[in-house]
């Protein structure tokens, strides 16, 4: 147990700067909701759904990689950083200079051909260039100090990161206001360049953010020899780039639905649908903070722990805990959705703009849980060197997303968005598990996991759709169902979490 421990101590320190990072960064949604109407929250959709497929591809999976050749060539740490960076770098100055050539190109076709707002696109494309590039290259140092086993300092990076841009979006849009609103010299100048609810800022506290990580990330850059291992590197890339696909899959799943539903629907409502949408999914982002906050700690630990005897045990147990605990998310955040829509309110003339778009959160928060799990089981094919199945499964999630959004988002709007988002999760993790079963058996506990999730399910439709989202009755049967999990996994639990520590 004292392996399971140690996890949970690494994944404690990433999870709890996560979740204050995130919950800071959550504060700006409803900020943004009632500053901007749905449609200009469309434009922020739109423009961070095309950044997020980006970065992956910017990323070209060297972070996964970085970590499986770390613990694979001891004696080479340094070529192994060196490798990683120097990929990436190259990649995202490409990406720079092509971004700002074809700009106007760019802009134009995400803008829909249209000449309203061109110029202005032309300048979020600008931006996000900037952005994009500031952001890739700092991937692998960001990596290094999870390697190191510095979490502390990667949390402080990320919540000065968050913070900045928190404090950043602040200034623009409350205190510049009430600067030129008193006059003065200083409000004088403000107010001859200020442009009131402009999206823009948003993009430039952004910019300015990752320019602070950046500048906190300096002593990992200085540890860098330029110095390339081209037949480290062949290896690294046969590795990486079946990483890269199965990203650009994930990505594709999250941000696909925005993109579609912008260039499906009609002109007319794309924007506010978008706009909807991209604020209900706010709210199923609770879900994907505690996953994220997991994979920082277990991606690095499943590496360093794979060559000891019992891992598969390990890993299996691990897994069986972390589906306890995104089932009881899951039954919490359905069963709290009265009290979670207040953070997706324009103003008191104007409460349920964005609530329309509520029964679309189950179907995004279950599409999270299965996306959960499936990057816990991902690990098989990282571990064996079988990226190549990681590819696979993340194709049929792809054509999956694609096929099925294309169908279904003309007659359902996003609500098609949210059910094509659930079935690719869910049909991504069955053929993980299938295939992981057969090239690198782990002893899961299969009938515990179903159990727990199909309660889950079940406790949602009863909260969201029987009780009508009744807050007391959703929250009863969120107790009977942690009472439940306690006396099933009591002994268990006891053993993890009072003995002392065993070998």
């Amino acid at each position: 147990m004292s392996v399971i421990k140690k996890f949970l101590g690494q994944t404690a320190v990433y999870g709890i700067s996560t979740v204050l990072s995130r919950l800071l960064n959550f504060i700006l949604t409803p900020i943004y909701v009632k500053v901007y109407a749905p449609a200009v929250y469309g434009i922020f959709t739109t423009m961070y759904s095309y950044a997020s497929m980006i970065n992956a591809i910017l990323a070209f999976g060297m972070e996964t990689t970085y970590f499986r050749y770390l613990n694979k060539y001891e004696d080479k740490k340094q070529e192994v950083y060196n490798n990683t960076f120097i990929c990436i770098a190259f990649i995202a100055g490409l990406f720079l200079i092509s971004g700002l050539v074809f700009t106007d190109l760019i802009a134009g076709w995400i803008n829909r051909g249209t000449v309203a707002n061109l110029e202005e696109y032309k300048g979020f494309i600008r931006l996000f260039v900037w952005l994009l590039f500031i952001d890739a290259i700092c991937v692998i140092p960001f990596a290094k100090i999870r390697a190191d086993g510095r979490a502390l300092k990667y949390s402080l990076i990320k919540f000065l990161n968050i913070g900045g841009f928190v404090g950043f979006n602040l200034i623009f849009i409350f205190l510049i206001p009430m600067l030129i609103r008193q006059d003065g010299a200083l409000g004088v100048w403000l107010a001859s360049w200020y442009q009131p609810k402009w999206v823009g800022y948003v993009f430039i506290s952004n910019l300015m953010a990752s320019g602070i990580t950046m500048i906190m990330l300096l002593p990992e850059f200085l540890q860098l020899r330029f110095k390339f291992d081209k037949k480290l590197f062949v290896k690294m890339f046969s590795y990486s780039w079946p990483i890269l696909i199965a990203n650009l899959s994930f990505i594709v799943n999250e941000n696909l639905d925005k993109i579609v539903l912008s260039q499906l629907l009609p002109k007319a409502i794309a924007d506010v649908d978008v706009g909807i949408y991209g604020a209900v999914c706010k709210i199923a982002m609770f879900m994907s903070i505690f996953i994220t906050a997991f994979r920082l700690g277990a991606e690095p630990f499943f590496f360093s722990h794979a060559k000891q005897a019992n891992a598969r045990k390990t890993y299996a147990m691990i897994l069986q805990y972390f589906v306890i605990v995104l089932a009881l998310l899951f039954v919490a955040l359905v069963a709290n959705i009265e009290i979670l829509k207040y953070f997706i309110v324009r103003g008191k003339g104007d409460p349920g703009s964005y609530w329309v778009g509520l029964p679309a959160v189950p179907f995004l928060l279950f599409g999270y849980v299965c996306l959960g799990i499936y990057t816990n089981l991902s690990i098989w094919y990282r571990l064996s060197d079988q990226t190549r199945f990681g590819l696979y499964i993340s194709v049929v999630g792809a054509v999956l997303t694609i096929v099925l959004n294309f169908l279904l988002i003309p007659k359902f709007s996003y609500m098609g968005s949210a059910w094509v988002s659930m079935i690719a999760y869910l049909s991504m993790m069955v053929i993980s598990y299938v295939l992981g079963q057969k090239y690198y058996p782990i002893p899961y506990q299969l009938k515990r996991i179903i159990i727990y999730l199909l309660t889950s399910v079940i406790l949602v439709i009863l909260s969201f759709w029987v009780f009508h989202r009744n807050i007391y009755i959703g929250n009863a049967m969120l107790i009977a169902f942690m009472a439940a999990i306690w006396w099933a996994e009591k002994e268990q639990l006891r053993t993890l979490l009072f003995r002392k520590k065993q070998n």
